[in-house]
């Protein structure tokens, strides 16, 4: 009988997007997962700096794989490369039996040693995260600092999971070799969504009617934190300076979330006519389903976004997205006039227009949501699976049989 791989992953806490992959991949034959958590801190009600509130995730985060809870120092309600301080991590691989690591993010002292001590004892070592050449702008000096950090980062590795398209010309353009770069992309677990949007669609209109808006008016959606890189105010000025328009036929703007900047996203609504924009507060996840089923079109406007896995969750419900070329997602997800449109970050005079093209065109948008779907059907946890399975058969070919498991 083959000896299924052995591979450690290495997160600093439940992640509630990973959870329904990491089930999928703990549910192949030919590889035994082990997760290792820096905290539990996701678990607990906790306060969301980005969201500025408390917050706690509505779905099952830890079932049907095999994780741990580090040891640590410090307070673990606060992510940092220093803190918590997990410890206990070279005892586990030396004695955990492991073939191989994957890491997400090397920004931690943890994982860094995990690393280190991966590849002095012989295991092979692979990094996911999510960089690009727009994730960051670092200065000259620290830029300097970076560039000589990933050249020794380099070497620890035996290859990156990369996210997309961006994330693997990152990786490319530092040396790794070519072959060494296994698509592992950012997804959401489609079915789960795709399956609460279904649900939703059913009582659409007794939802509609529960938020107070008029049947038969557009929607437009965004959903995230009210910080300065989503650049939400973008989008609430485009709205405005279009929705007198009779093309667009009196549409609603649906603006889910909440953060930092609540006074000023606040603020730049107060020029739109009585009702047309609606805050909704935070909402988690099981609750979005019915917002995406609900839209018409999903706006993404960030700037240095490295992913941005809303986008994929809004394209289950089969609707335009229109998103900037700094939205990492919008590189493998979005096709220009296909299925939705990219504009610069800033530009809110082009996302006004985006905005009334698809407002205005019912067709249009119709066919863009068809397209949307046939995009992320290709962009899922099975192809996150192929991508680790690809990795490892690389280097385990008697152990890694080709094809699906």
């Amino acid at each position: 009988m083959v000896k299924p791989v052995r591979l450690a992953y290495f997160v600093t806490h439940p992640i509630q997007y990973q959870a329904p992959m990491l089930r999928r991949i703990a549910a192949d034959p030919s590889i035994e997962l082990k997760v290792f958590f820096a905290t539990d801190y996701s678990l607990r009600r906790h306060f969301d700096p980005g969201f500025g509130r408390e917050i706690a995730w509505d779905i099952d985060l830890l079932s049907g794989y095999d994780h741990e809870f580090l040891p640590l120092i410090g307070d673990d309600s606060n992510i940092t490369p220093f803190w918590p301080l997990n410890y206990g991590i070279a005892w586990r691989l030396l004695t955990g039996r492991f073939d191989a690591i994957w890491c997400h993010s090397y920004a931690r002292l943890p994982h860094l040693s995990a690393m280190i001590t991966a590849r002095l004892t012989g295991r092979k070592v692979f990094l996911r995260d999510e960089a690009n050449s727009f994730s960051s702008r670092p200065g000259p000096a620290r830029l300097l600092v970076k560039r000589a950090f990933l050249a020794f980062l380099k070497r620890l590795l035996s290859g990156n999971f990369t996210i997309g398209t961006l994330n693997r010309d990152y990786y490319r353009a530092l040396g790794m070799p070519e072959d060494r770069l296994f698509p592992v992309p950012y997804a959401v677990d489609n079915a789960w969504f795709r399956d609460r949007i279904r649900e939703a669609a059913a009582r659409r209109e007794a939802f509609r009617a529960e938020l107070g808006l008029e049947a038969g008016r557009p929607i437009a959606l965004f959903a995230g934190k009210f910080i300065a890189r989503k650049r939400p105010q973008d989008l609430i000025r485009a709205f405005i300076a279009i929705a007198g328009d009779p093309a667009a036929g009196n549409p609603y703007l649906l603006i889910a979330g909440d953060g930092e900047l609540r006074d000023e996203v606040h603020a730049a609504a107060a020029d739109a006519s009585e009702g047309s924009i609606r805050f909704l507060g935070f909402r988690g996840q099981t609750e979005l389903p019915p917002l995406y089923d609900l839209a018409d079109v999903f706006v993404i406007p960030s700037e240095m976004e490295p992913w941005g896995l809303v986008t994929n969750e809004a394209m289950n419900a089969g609707i335009p997205i229109i998103a900037t070329t700094e939205v990492g997602a919008a590189r493998d997800l979005v096709r220009d006039g296909e299925n939705g449109f990219v504009l610069s970050p800033g530009d809110v005079d082009g996302l006004s227009r985006a905005l009334l093209t698809i407002f205005s065109d019912r067709e249009g948008r119709e066919r863009m949501g068809r397209k949307s779907l046939e995009i992320i059907d290709k962009w899922g946890f099975e192809q996150d699976v192929d991508g680790i399975r690809q990795a490892l058969r690389y280097y385990f070919p008697d152990r890694i049989p080709p094809g699906p498991p």
